[in-house]
């Protein structure tokens, strides 16, 4: 459909049909649901496999009922930068009982350093308990990364789906997989099952957050998509925050899989609740149901499509497809790539663009995943880090077009990669300032995303942008698969990971000042357009 087709396309479309209204309005609160629920996908894992305190077991010391943290812990046991050991202690030089709760460092040798033989914990709610996983805290990360590759696998499948299929099937498609594999989990008996039925759970579940999305956008007029696009990635964000207030409520980890993903067995009613996007069944040539679907939204907005005016919205789509078919002009992706190799700013912004959604990616995941590491209660924080993101959304929504793209990634990146530097350096005992400093930064990392789609959006030609954007998201991905591996690290320095998400996100907004500024630009529709953005 070629520039001015479309034009006037929209135009009777949101004419006839009404951009928002109660039609819009009805199907994006049902969507806002299967919204929410993929927001679990991304935090199941943090508390179901999350790290549990725990250190060595001192039988010399210990009673029948243990405490985690008794006064004498520092005579048994080393010290560390974060507390003390949780995988080793001081061997034993006396074989007597102690009594009265004293342990003396006297009955330790503090010059010889076993490992532990049984242990002591603060909780035993995840399957770190479950399945062994007390001193290899590199395989129980395994969780998260095996969840972000499974979300990679489901982009490919999420097209398919959705695109052959329609958007309603695929949320359904979606969901009932969410809600069987995450039931299945919930009696998994060691922890390969587990990780298994993780990854495969977000490779054949993970589409349905995208499938609510463009549905969602798709059913709203141009005018109200960006505010459509904020409100649908805020409920994602509101899902992370409720799963963290339902993991507070029912902590052990059966429990909480079962609580949180069998109630999605409920979404397969949206194959009836649901209105199936117009927009694609006109580009299906599904004219019946088309035409069925808009009456009715035209009738729930007040309005009526006129014989005249539905008979060109049936037919504008598939007449224009005809013509592109018969054009000549179809250039093969080996023929895009030559071109990409044979022009320096394209190939620039190529390599350019995915380094920020890796980084952004990274940083991210990273964020939510170390939050149940901070000072304090871990529910409330991670609750408080996933709701920092919502206006941190709509703050790009207000900036965009007020200030420009590049100076509100920018910024963006650099504040938040002080927030993340900064916080490396504060001592746990400040909880107040680093939870502020962490709150921070995630907020501007979540203003950063949701610019960077329509910043690489706007960067690249018409025929070509989905391509472009895939091909970014997709290594992109490597920031999320990344991202569950960072919190071994503070078993070398406790601000190591902070540290590495400020690095990466400096390197990303001094990498945002060799591309271009697009604020009022005309979104390029061919490969010259988009060279000529400088």
């Amino acid at each position: 459909m070629n520039s001015a087709n479309k034009m006037e396309f929209e135009t009777v479309l949101n004419e006839e049909l009404g951009e928002i209204g109660k039609y819009q309005i009805i199907n994006i609160l049902l969507l806002m649901i299967p919204t929410t629920v993929s927001g679990f996908l991304a935090s199941d894992y943090i508390f179901t496999a999350g790290r549990l305190p725990h250190r060595c077991a001192v039988p010399l010391c210990d009673g029948l009922s243990p405490e985690y943290a008794p006064e004498w812990i520092l005579n048994a046991i080393p010290e560390t930068s974060s507390g003390f050991a949780d995988c080793s202690r001081y061997a034993n030089i006396s074989s007597d009982m102690t009594q009265n709760n004293t342990c003396p460092i006297e009955l330790f040798d503090i010059n010889d350093v076993v490992s532990c033989e049984s242990f002591v914990y603060e909780r035993t709610n995840t399957v770190v308990y479950d399945f062994g996983l007390e001193c290899n805290e590199w395989l129980r990360a395994l969780a998260g990364t095996l969840n972000s590759v499974g979300g990679m696998f489901a982009l490919p499948l999420a097209g398919l789906v959705s695109d052959q299929l329609g958007r309603r099937v695929s949320i359904v498609f979606f969901a009932f997989n969410v809600a069987l594999v995450g039931v299945v989990r919930a009696f998994s008996v060691n922890y390969y099952m587990y990780i298994a039925l993780q990854f495969l759970q977000t490779a054949i579940g993970g589409g349905m957050f995208s499938a609510a999305y463009i549905l969602a956008t798709e059913l709203v007029g141009a005018k109200y998509r960006v505010a459509t696009s904020a409100t649908m990635s805020s409920c994602f964000a509101l899902g992370q925050a409720l799963f963290g207030a339902i993991a507070a409520g029912v902590q052990p980890w059966r429990h909480l899989t079962l609580t949180a993903f069998a109630p999605a067995f409920l979404l397969l009613s949206y194959y009836w609740l649901v209105t199936e996007s117009h927009r694609w069944l006109l580009s299906k040539g599904r004219s019946a149901r088309a035409k069925a679907t808009l009456e009715r939204g035209a009738r729930l907005n007040g309005r009526i499509i006129s014989p005249e005016k539905m008979s060109y919205l049936l037919t504008a789509i598939s007449d224009q497809e005809k013509l592109k078919s018969n054009s000549t002009e179809i250039p093969s992706s080996r023929l895009l790539f030559s071109r990409v190799i044979q022009s320096p700013i394209m190939l620039r912004r190529c390599c350019t663009t995915p380094v920020y959604w890796i980084a952004t990616t990274f940083i991210y995941y990273g964020l939510s995943i170390n939050s149940v590491s901070l000072s304090g209660n871990i529910y409330l924080n991670y609750v408080l880090i996933a709701l920092i993101e919502i206006p941190g959304y709509w703050t790009a929504v207000l900036l965009l077009d007020r200030i420009g793209r590049k100076p509100t990634l920018f910024f963006g990146y650099m504040i938040c990669a002080l927030c993340c530097i900064a916080f490396s350096f504060t001592p746990n005992d400040f909880y107040g300032l680093s939870l502020i400093l962490y709150l921070t930064g995630k907020f501007c990392i979540g203003t950063v995303f949701t610019s960077l789609y329509l910043y690489t959006l706007e960067l690249y030609p018409t025929r070509y942008r989905h391509s472009f954007i895939a091909f970014s998201s997709m290594l992109g991905r490597i920031g999320s698969i990344v991202a569950p591996l960072t919190p071994p690290l503070m078993d070398y320095w406790s601000g190591l990971p902070s540290m590495l998400f400020g690095v990466v996100a400096t390197t990303a907004g001094l990498l945002v000042l060799t591309q271009p500024e697009t604020r009022g630009r005309r979104v390029p529709d061919t490969f010259e357009d988009a060279e000529d953005i400088k």
